[in-house]
């Protein structure tokens, strides 16, 4: 091995990797929660250049998302490759209030990986993570946690499995529980064979800061299984100074020449005076990884801590550098929308060169929003957009907006008082409302806007047609776009993006054009002026 992939090989929001390997080409599939499409897609014939396949899942009837809470719908997608097909199983988390969790976990398949996919077969309900193992006997098995709502008992109520005939499209035979771990939250499962060994690999330590990655064997699929020695093969959990952390959630693939190698999620912290907090969210990375003499998985470099640089096969050429900063039209595979398709409110073809959104209901809706967004890939950018926008009133809303969840995001959005139009930021933090720097804008006209994201800090601008940029309000707290940040369990990530709002008659049209996300190391190339507040 030679040269190296520098982590995370997917930055942002990219978390609980699926990944194989069919032929020379590598496959990751990602979850996406409450955003559509569901189940991103990215495919690479080295292990250090991605390039996205778009979504699995883009329709309704695959994954109705209506309504579902913040960090619901589209959990932890298991994709794999067999008979020909690709196999891709997948959890519709629809309830996590109090003990219960309401799910369906569904089963859809394809010919090639951009589809079509296939309209989902549902599966059960008994509890998430779900994957799919195919025996080398034939056999096709459903691998799961069991989700334990009683008050008594370990809610991550251990592995089980159950047979999956692809014949009639049902679970047959007994449900079994095949591993559970004492005092420790195990999710998360797949299953691998090799040289006779059952291996179950295992997410645990629960999804923060102690998050890890763990591994059991068996002579036969439904066990005992016993555990590894070491006790787990990856983690960062009580080692703050590293720059990874949260590893874990990993699956693994063998290269054609034998070598192997482990996708896992993990995350950048910022420091924050009230702790670390991570708005890039949860992150995909590589590790190489070897196996003992004695039949165990271990990181290539020793150790149990995720490296951020791994090495890559000697043929590979190296890494291509960043993409040039581009005006984008809003239509790229990295656009997403929030619990379901934007077919009925985003208009691409009224206004050619420009994306019309009909207002809806509010950044803290779970049933309409009209917005548009991408994930944010770092922490140091500058993002701008053109907006031409009439609002009647208060009820009307357009803007740019940096977004969290319903509860956490802040949005820099074009409105109307009784003086006229006016421009001005409103946030909402862990539910928290407040408006701040309200300043008049002409009344006619296009609006340039930007935000300027450094580390923790965020500063949103504006400027009339071509004039220089004006900041508005004060800085903000970036780190609150992070699932470190507010109550609750939090699993996504900060996006950016363009949204409008109509709370009257849900009919009043934004116009927006020239979006361009530009990252950066230097110094912000927008000089600002005094701030307008």
């Amino acid at each position: 091995m030679a040269g190296a992939i520098l982590n995370p090989i997917l930055p942002g929001f990219h978390p609980d990797p699926s990944f194989i390997r069919v032929g020379a080409d590598y496959y990751i599939a990602a979850s996406t929660f409450e955003w559509f499409p569901g189940v991103a897609l990215f495919h690479s014939r080295d292990l250090q250049n991605w390039r996205p396949l778009g979504q699995a899942l883009t329709r309704r009837s695959q994954m109705d998302l209506t309504a579902v809470p913040d960090s619901g719908g589209i959990w932890a997608p298991s994709l794999s490759h067999h008979d020909g097909r690709f196999w891709l199983v997948y959890t519709v988390m629809r309830t996590r209030t109090g003990p219960y969790k309401d799910m369906v976990n569904r089963l859809v398949t394809a010919d090639a990986i951009e589809g079509p996919w296939s309209d989902p077969i549902e599966l059960n309900s008994r509890g998430f993570d779900p994957s799919l193992f195919h025996d080398d006997d034939g056999r096709k098995w459903l691998v799961q946690i069991l989700w334990d709502h009683r008050k008594d008992q370990p809610s991550f109520g251990g592995i089980t499995v159950q047979e999956f005939d692809p014949a009639t499209q049902i679970l047959r035979g007994p449900t079994v529980k095949i591993f559970a771990k004492k005092d420790v939250l195990i999710e998360g499962p797949n299953l691998y064979k090799r040289n006779g060994w059952y291996y179950l690999l295992l997410a645990e330590g629960g999804t923060s800061w102690n998050h890890a990655v763990s591994l059991v064997r068996s002579r036969t699929l439904t066990g005992p299984y016993e555990e590894d020695p070491l006790g787990v093969v990856l983690t960062s959990g009580g080692r703050p100074e590293l720059p990874l952390q949260k590893a874990g959630h990993g699956e693994l693939v063998e290269t054609p020449a034998g070598e192997w190698v482990l996708a896992h999620l993990a995350s950048r912290p910022l420091a924050t005076p009230l702790g670390p907090r991570c708005p890039l969210g949860r992150e995909t990375c590589l590790q190489n990884v070897v196996w003992s003499e004695d039949g165990w998985l271990r990181l290539a470099g020793g150790g149990t801590a995720p490296a951020i640089t791994i090495a890559v096969p000697r043929e590979h050429p190296a890494p291509a550098g960043p993409p040039p900063s581009k005006f984008s039209d809003f239509t790229g595979p990295e656009w997403c929308s929030l619990r379901g398709p934007n077919g009925t409110w985003a208009d691409f073809r009224s206004r050619p060169g420009w994306l019309r959104l009909r207002g809806q209901e509010s950044p803290a809706s779970l049933h309409a929003q009209s917005l548009l967004a991408r994930r944010v890939t770092t922490t140091e950018f500058f993002a701008e957009v053109r907006v031409d926008f009439q609002p009647a009133g208060f009820l009307q809303m357009a803007g740019l907006i940096c977004y969290y969840d319903t509860k956490t995001h802040h949005y820099f959005r074009i409105t109307r008082n009784d003086a006229g139009r006016i421009l001005g930021v409103v946030s909402m933090e862990d539910g928290r409302y407040s408006e701040q720097g309200d300043v008049p804008i002409p009344e006619d006209g296009e609006i340039r806007l930007g935000v300027e994201w450094s580390q923790t800090r965020l500063q949103f601008y504006f400027a009339n047609a071509d004039a220089g940029w004006q900041p508005v309000g004060p800085t903000l707290d970036a780190s609150v776009l992070s699932d470190d940040f507010g109550t609750g369990l939090h699993f996504t990530g900060a996006f950016l993006g363009v949204c409008a709002q109509d709370f009257d008659t849900h009919s009043t049209t934004a116009d927006f054009t020239a979006f361009r996300y530009s990252p950066r190391t230097g110094h912000h190339p927008y000089p600002s002026s005094k701030p307008c507040n």
